[in-house]
């Protein structure tokens, strides 16, 4: 796995875990965080995606390959959609602005 996409997916993953135990008046603070943390996953795939040659055409070969498979394999069944969202995006060309990440 690429690592940035991989550090990137460990440090989303610690804050998906800490976000869904997070039992305080602070979880507002800890879900901005980990949401922060997945578009920073999802700059880092869309960067190892640009650099692929030739680049998935479709969505379903997208999801065929190996690295994007051991995603799938440890993120969390409500980020599924998330994800394949985002995938489609990328392979659209479409990036983004800051300010729709968060809203």
């Amino acid at each position: 796995m690429d690592s940035k996409v991989k550090q990137t997916l460990d440090t989303m993953l610690h804050n998906w875990q800490t976000m869904t135990a997070y039992q305080s008046d602070e979880k507002e603070a800890v879900a901005d965080q980990f949401q922060s943390s997945f578009y920073v996953f999802i700059d880092a795939v869309r960067d190892w995606a640009l650099r692929l040659d030739p680049m998935p055409l479709t969505l379903d070969e997208m999801l065929e390959m190996a690295m994007i498979q051991e995603i799938f394999d440890v993120l969390p069944a409500p980020l599924h959609l998330n994800l394949e969202t985002e995938l489609e995006l990328i392979l659209d060309g479409v990036e983004r602005e800051d300010e729709e990440k968060y809203d």
